[in-house]
């Protein structure tokens, strides 16, 4: 297992010791069904929703390195890599590690690579497995319920959390708690899951007051959740297994093996492991929890006027109620609408009644056969260094505004189809072209002919801001030909 070793324990999760919990953040997603923000490239957990921070900066603010947590894993796509990375640095938390999955095989393989990787280390290591894009309004509620089913999961039990249903949800699993559990009070044994029910099945839930919502949140020791899953799913054990033995090392993240991990079934925790285990319990929480799933959900969650509208960025309403109405672009003025969802980005807008945002997905699914750009990726695409984000585009050019980060660089490079002009607007620059170098400054510029070896850098302290102006027959992103890497 050498290689899975890549990625070094940092000095804060050795200082944390075995009784630390670690975070294994699951940041998976389509990004279909909360568009034109979220999108396949660019899915929700990445977007500031509820506040200013985004939701996978809160899930993990919400168990920060103190109070007994270590670092967080993060399982990840490969597209999401950087995003990751850039969105942990803007709130000063160093992950673990970041494990990259080649393709989508749902939870219960990216829960056994997670476990392996931590088992590796020490078997009896708590991990506290969290999907990225929940919102949960009661942090300290959160914590109190995870130091409640610590000792259960120190004792071999597979725990969930149970959220105290609010409606007769359809879009929820369920589930019956058991007996207690005598080695930690307030936890108890699963009787049963329930899949998502009909209508008239979680009406009677509601009003009989025993069944939770299931809310894909799990505390178990590594090692447990391995012998669990050898029991129920030896096909995804074996395959994470073989893809994290195999993995390798790219940047800072743990990059898995593509061939051994799509053998994994694509299968969820809940029916890979936790429907068949005899060792499932479960905390009931009542901690303001939703996983935001639709425009709709927001709108129920968010601050509302005396109108009950809930505006968020460049809006404004007039003779409306019930609306939720953001704006991520241009100025968005609504009048005279009742429930509806009014979302407007720099090149979408979407306009929906409040009790249609369920059809959202048929717009993206639309928006892909037609191979529309608007249902994958964004104007602003993140990169290792920075961010690139596209402002125009006509017959034979592109401009683009660029920013990188103090210290990192765009490696040598050369373009056989397009020129490029650089106007720097702050920082500074430093140019290399043909293995000369120079220092630009704010409003200074410089022009890169087509075929032009050249490399950008910022020596500064400051991030460097400029305007890219392509020019010429053909601009698509892979005329490129990489000299070096960064």
């Amino acid at each position: 297992m050498a290689k899975t070793k890549m990625v070094e324990r940092s000095a804060a999760t050795a200082e944390a010791g075995a009784q630390a919990v670690v975070p294994v953040v699951l940041s998976g997603g389509s990004g279909t069904r909360l568009w034109p923000l979220s999108r396949a490239g660019y899915p929700k957990q990445f977007l500031p929703l509820v506040s200013d921070r985004t939701m996978i900066q809160e899930t993990v603010a919400r168990v920060g390195e103190t109070d007994g947590f270590a670092p967080p894993v993060f399982i990840c796509a490969d597209d999401h890599r950087f995003v990751v990375a850039e969105q942990m640095r803007q709130i000063g938390v160093f992950p673990d590690a970041i494990i990259l999955e080649p393709s989508a095989r749902n939870t219960a393989p990216a829960v056994a690579v997670a476990a392996r990787f931590l088992a590796d280390r020490d078997p009896d290591t708590l991990m506290l497995v969290l999907p990225a894009d929940h919102h949960i309004a009661d942090p300290k509620g959160f914590r109190a319920a995870i130091a409640t089913a610590a000792p259960a999961a120190r004792a071999g039990h597979l725990m969930t959390f149970g959220m105290q249903p609010t409606a007769p949800e359809t879009g929820y699993g369920y589930i019956l708690p058991g007996d207690a559990i005598p080695e930690a009070p307030g936890a108890r044994t699963v009787a049963r899951f329930v899949e998502k029910p009909p209508r008239e099945t979680a009406e009677r839930f509601l009003a009989e007051g025993r069944h939770l919502w299931n809310a894909g949140i799990f505390l178990f020791t590594a090692g447990q959740y391995l012998a669990e899953c050898a029991r129920h799913a030896p096909q995804v054990l074996a395959a994470a297994d073989a893809a994290l033995k195999a993995a390798s090392r790219d940047l800072t993240f743990l990059r898995l093996d593509p061939a051994a991990f799509v053998q994994a079934p694509s299968i969820s925790i809940d029916h890979a492991v936790m429907e068949k285990t005899d060792r499932a319990g479960i905390v009931p929480a009542s901690i303001g929890w939703t996983d935001v799933g639709s425009w709709s959900s927001l709108w129920e969650i968010g601050d509302r006027d005396a109108d009950g509208n809930l505006t968020q960025g460049d809006a404004l309403t007039l003779s409306s109620r019930n609306c939720l109405v953001r704006s991520d672009g241009i100025l968005t003025a609504v009048i005279g609408l009742d429930d509806a969802i009014v979302i407007a980005t720099d090149d979408a807008v979407l306009v929906a009644a409040k009790d249609q945002v369920q059809d959202v997905k048929a717009v993206t699914d639309k928006l892909k056969a037609a191979k529309r750009p608007e249902a994958v990726i964004h104007r602003e695409i993140y990169r290792p260094w920075g961010t690139v984000k596209s402002l125009h585009a006509g017959d034979r050019f592109q401009v683009k505004r660029v920013l990188i980060h103090p210290g990192q660089a765009i490696a040598l490079q050369r373009h056989y189809h397009r020129s490029e002009h650089w106007v720097v607007l702050s920082g500074t620059a430093r140019v290399t072209m043909e293995g000369q170098s120079r220092i630009l400054r704010e409003n200074e510029a410089v022009y890169l002919p087509i075929g032009t070896d050249h490399k950008l850098e910022n020596p500064g302290k400051i991030d460097l801001e400029l305007i890219e102006v392509r020019t010429g027959p053909y601009l698509g992103e892979d005329d490129v030909v990489r000299l070096e890497e960064t």
